[in-house]
């Protein structure tokens, strides 16, 4: 199973037992890397079970953290990683309540699941989240609809630690193969857009022609 680049992971993956399965994810491992945007494939979880150069690249500045590293469980590190905002910009507008509304639908189809109970219960953990997500979050959700829990296709910003991109947006796209989806992985990428404005070459006035005839007509000669 592949790792986010140039990262070992601090909790392990499940292997899937089918050996096509792993040749599968084996060779989309190989086409994720060859896309030039942050990619990543999440289980339900939102445990990253792979990422690309570009996600690394993305957040290669994040301190490290014990559970909610980027690379390990993306969840996690938008609603309880210190160095998130350093990253998603409008932090807790654009990426904390999108990432809450997307938890309570998980909990509402999985509750069982242990790393989610473990979620839930680092969110009640902390007050300000607690209110966040048992009073903001349904305030929130009924003033933007049912498409609070889409991500693909949304626009959000982001402040790259490259200075080539710097502040910027990315509008995340949805585009899971249906091999990953029947086995329950979603794939994501933040495709970067160039915010910086266009240059615009300044308009010149054309010389006014004295000459007896154009530049590039030799004259006639006498």
């Amino acid at each position: 199973m592949a790792h986010q680049a140039g990262e070992q992971r601090s909790v392990p993956r499940p292997v899937p037992e089918s050996p096509e399965a792993r040749a599968y994810l084996q060779d989309y491992a190989a086409y994720l890397e060859a896309v030039p945007f942050p990619s990543v494939v999440l289980d339900h979880r939102w445990d990253v079970l792979q990422s690309n150069a570009a996600f690394a690249s993305l957040f290669r500045d994040v301190s490290p953290h014990p559970t909610a590293l980027p690379g390990d469980n993306f969840m996690r590190f938008v609603l309880f990683h210190p160095d998130a905002s350093s990253v998603l910009g409008d932090h807790e507008a654009r990426w904390c309540l999108p990432m809450l509304a997307c938890f309570a639908a998980a909990v509402e189809r999985q509750g069982q699941d242990h790393v989610l109970q473990a979620i839930r219960r680092e969110i009640a953990a902390d007050p300000i989240m607690e209110a966040a997500y048992r009073q903001g979050l349904p305030h929130w959700i009924r003033a933007v609809g049912a498409e609070a829990v889409e991500h693909d296709g949304t626009v959000r910003p982001l402040l790259h630690p490259d200075p080539r991109w710097g502040a910027t947006e990315c509008r995340i796209i949805g585009d899971t193969p249906r091999t990953l989806q029947d086995m329950g992985y979603t794939r994501l990428t933040m495709v970067l857009r160039d915010t910086r404005p266009a240059f615009v070459p300044r308009r010149t006035r054309p010389a006014r022609r004295t000459a007896s005839h154009l530049s590039v007509v030799p004259p006639l000669e006498a």
